[in-house]
């Protein structure tokens, strides 16, 4: 395989795209704690002094969507203009109607239910919110079962968080970024190529404290120590200022961040975005399915990193197809583990979602720093409890 670089990125949870998918998620939450069958497509976008919240929500739930969305601003840190926004004074502008009763109608009784093709249950009763492909994916090269450039980035953008929401570094402000770049040698990450860390501050911090500072308390205190070495390339804020940031810097958008939510660009993803849609939608559910469908076969040892992808149609309640790349680490055939997950997996939208539990208010936690991996929560998707079933039916075809 010879010498490969691969780079991945994260941002902080104050980033304008990321302030638009905790904001959407927030109100997907708020949506599904009174009402657990809500329908939610809610898309955010923000710039100077405005957030806009737009889509379509049916629900029974009644809550004040301006106040979810100055909460979630102010948990972020933008309570004040010293970051350049403000939870409290900033223009909240609110344009949503209800779900289209044509797209309804294919989610509340699936094609075959409707058409009796097969025998109803209650599982077949839900048809997916919309067609596309999904993607999931697993390696077994870190704990968390997730490519090492992209725990890196997020560990990174988290550390930048904690220092400044602790007030260790009082003069960051919420804006960040972060990249990596790792070297790897036959397939095995073997150092650090090269690190960026940009992050919003102060105006009165100079350029000598705030290097210093991020390279002791956030890279040196993240990166482990016998992956750097002379050749790695650092750079902390390289065009030398970033005092104006936040939606004041930059306009923000739910679902622009759709690498950072996954493998960082390591493994494919599908056509669609996660934040901000209910559990009928697959474009999320199916790619939780997927993640954690690849995560169980991988940590079964039944290949060393696996890639799932599904698609489904609107209205369509089972899968129209199932593949599975598995990148020559199997210990079957890419065949053989389908004909597994078949057996293992409901992929049914409403299987799905009973599965993973998905119309629980669980969605705002994962909105930063990633949806998978996440070894900090408790979501479903990251569970391991198909191991031993996945390791007993190997055993048949082996």
């Amino acid at each position: 395989m010879g010498k490969v670089f691969i780079t991945s990125e994260s941002v902080t949870s104050g980033h304008p795209d990321k302030i638009c998918d905790q904001i959407s998620d927030a109100i997907l939450d708020a949506a599904l704690k009174q009402d657990p069958e809500s329908r939610v497509a809610c898309e955010v976008c923000i710039t100077t002094g405005l957030v806009i919240v737009m889509g379509e929500i049916t629900t029974k739930a009644n809550f004040n969507i301006s106040k979810v969305v100055r909460n979630t601003i102010s948990d972020i840190g933008y309570n004040n203009l010293a970051g350049g926004f403000d939870a409290q004074t900033c223009g909240v502008l609110i344009s949503l109607d209800e779900q289209s009763k044509d797209i309804s109608k294919g989610v509340d009784q699936s094609l075959e239910y409707k058409t009796k093709v097969e025998k109803a249950n209650v599982e077949k009763t839900i048809g997916a919110g919309d067609q596309g492909m999904m993607y999931g994916y697993a390696t077994n090269e870190t704990v968390e079962y997730m490519p090492y450039p992209v725990v890196l980035a997020h560990k990174l953008v988290k550390r930048l968080d904690d220092l400044r929401k602790r007030n260790v570094l009082a003069y960051l402000r919420p804006d960040g970024k972060s990249q990596v770049t790792v070297e790897y040698n036959n397939g095995i990450a073997s150092r650090i190529e090269a690190v960026v860390i940009s992050v919003q501050h102060d105006s009165n911090v100079s350029r000598e404290i705030l290097e210093r500072d991020i390279r002791n308390q956030v890279i040196d205190f993240v990166l482990p120590s016998d992956m750097i070495d002379s050749r790695t390339k650092i750079f902390i804020n390289p065009t030398g200022r970033f005092v104006v940031g936040g939606p004041q810097g930059d306009s923000g958008l739910t679902g622009r961040k759709i690498i950072v939510d996954t493998y960082g660009g390591v493994a494919h993803h599908g056509g669609g975005a996660f934040s901000g849609k209910d559990p009928t939608k697959v474009d999320r559910s199916g790619a939780y399915m997927a993640r954690y469908i690849a995560k169980n076969i991988v940590a079964a040892g039944v290949a060393q990193k696996c890639e799932i992808q599904l698609s489904y149609a609107i209205g369509v309640a089972n899968p129209l197809s199932i593949a599975v790349e598995s990148f020559g680490t199997g210990i079957i055939s890419d065949e053989q583990i389908i004909q597994i997950i078949h057996k293992v997996f409901s992929l049914t939208p409403n299987g799905i979602i009973t599965s993973l539990n998905l119309k629980t208010p669980i969605y705002k936690q994962v909105a930063a720093y990633g949806h998978f991996g996440r070894s900090d929560l408790n979501v479903a998707w990251e569970k391991l409890d198909k191991v031993d079933e996945i390791k007993q039916l190997v055993k048949t075809v082996c």
